[in-house]
C-alpha cells in the first residue's frame, strides 16, 4: 500500500515536470525549429538554387545590414523605448558616406568616422527628447526621423549621389575566406552586444530600467543616462549599417533606408520569443533575421512578386507581437505549475 501511494503522488509531479519541460522547449526553441524546417523545405524544393554557396553568401551579405539595425533597435527596446528614426538614419548615413567622399573629397576612413559621429549625435538628440523633454519615444523618434529624411532630401536634391569611390571602401563589402565581410562585422557586433547585455553590469541595469524604471531609480540607477545611451547605441549601430550598405551599393539613394525598418523591428520582437523568453536578446534576434531572410529568399526563387517581401515582413511583425504575448502567457502558466 505504501508503494502504491508513492506512485500515485509522484506520477502527477513527474507529468507536470515533463509537461513544463516540453512547454519550455517548444516556446524557447520554436523559432529555431521553424528556421531549420524552412531551410530543409526550400533546399528540397529548390535544390539547384537555394542550398548553394552563392545564395548563402547573398543572404548573409544582404541581411547583415538588417541585423545591425535590429541590434541597434534592441537597445532602446531593452529600456522599453522605441526608435522609429533608424530607417531614416540608415538613409542619411549611407548617402553621407558616399557624398563625403565624392563631393568633399574625404578619405573613406575619415568619412566613416564622421558618419558614426553623426549617428551618435542623432541618438543623443533622440535620447534627450525622450528623457529631458518627456516626449513619448514613438512620437519623438518618428518626428526626428522625418526631419532626418528632410535633411537627406536637401543634401541630395532627390538625386542619386554617385562618383569615384575608393577601392578600399568598396572592398569593405568583399569576402574573407568565402564569408561576406558584412556578416563578419555583424557577428562582431553581436558578440559585443551579447557580452554587454548578459555579462556586464550595464546590461543588467538596462534591463532593470526597462522592466521597472521606478525600482531602478530607487536602486540609485541613472535611468535617464541609460536611456540616452541606448538611443546613442541604436543610431550609431544604424550608422555603421549605413556605411556597410554604402559599400555594397556604391551610390547614395534617397529611396533606400526606411524599408529596412519593418523587418528589423519584426526580427527583434520575434527574437524575444527564443533563448530569453519575453526579453529582447541578441541571439534570438539573429535567428529571427535568418528566418525572415530564408523565407523571403525561398519565396523569391519560387517566383514571388516584389510585393511579397513587404507583405510578409508586415505580417511577421504582427505575428511577432502575438507570439510574444503567447510566450508571456506560457511563462506565467509555467510559473503557476
Amino acid at each position: 500500500m505504501t508503494d502504491l501511494t508513492v506512485d500515485e503522488t509522484t506520477e502527477p509531479r513527474l507529468a507536470a515536470r515533463v509537461g513544463n519541460a516540453f512547454r519550455s522547449l517548444f516556446s524557447d526553441g520554436l523559432l529555431l525549429v521553424v528556421l531549420i524546417a524552412l531551410i530543409v523545405f526550400f533546399s528540397l524544393l529548390l535544390p539547384d538554387t537555394f542550398p548553394t554557396t552563392f545564395n548563402m553568401r547573398s543572404i548573409l551579405s544582404e541581411k547583415s545590414v538588417i541585423l545591425l539595425m535590429a541590434l541597434g533597435l534592441a537597445l532602446p527596446l531593452v529600456t522599453n523605448q522605441f526608435d522609429l528614426s533608424v530607417g531614416y538614419v540608415l538613409c542619411l548615413s549611407h548617402i553621407l558616406m558616399i557624398g563625403l567622399q565624392v563631393r568633399t573629397g574625404l578619405s573613406w576612413p575619415l568619412a566613416a568616422l564622421l558618419v558614426l559621429l553623426a549617428g551618435a549625435a542623432i541618438g543623443l538628440v533622440n535620447g534627450l527628447l525622450v528623457t529631458k523633454a518627456q516626449i513619448n519615444s514613438f512620437i519623438a523618434t518618428l518626428g526626428s526621423g522625418t526631419a532626418i529624411y528632410g535633411v537627406a532630401l536637401w543634401y541630395t536634391h532627390g538625386e542619386q549621389v554617385v562618383g569615384n569611390i575608393s577601392p578600399g571602401f568598396i572592398d569593405l563589402s568583399g569576402t574573407t575566406a568565402g564569408i561576406p565581410r558584412a556578416a563578419l562585422y555583424a557577428l562582431v557586433a553581436c558578440f559585443a552586444l551579447w557580452i554587454l547585455l548578459e555579462y556586464l553590469p550595464v546590461g543588467r541595469h538596462l534591463y532593470v530600467t526597462g522592466a521597472n524604471p521606478r525600482a531602478a531609480e530607487l536602486l540609485g540607477l541613472p535611468t535617464q543616462r541609460y536611456t540616452i545611451a541606448a538611443f546613442i547605441g541604436s543610431s550609431t549601430l544604424t550608422a555603421l549599417a549605413g556605411i556597410i550598405l554604402a559599400s555594397q551599393l556604391g551610390v547614395g539613394q534617397i529611396t533606400v533606408g526606411p524599408e529596412y525598418l519593418l523587418p528589423a523591428f519584426a526580427a527583434v520582437l520575434l527574437g524575444a520569443t527564443v533563448f530569453k523568453r519575453g526579453r529582447v536578446n541578441v541571439w534570438g534576434t539573429v535567428v529571427a533575421v535568418l528566418l525572415l531572410a530564408v523565407t523571403v529568399s525561398g519565396l523569391q526563387q519560387l517566383g514571388a512578386q516584389s510585393w511579397v517581401d513587404p507583405l510578409f515582413n508586415g505580417l511577421m511583425l504582427i505575428v511577432a507581437v502575438g507570439v510574444a504575448g503567447w510566450v508571456s502567457r506560457l511563462r506565467a502558466a509555467a510559473g503557476r505549475d
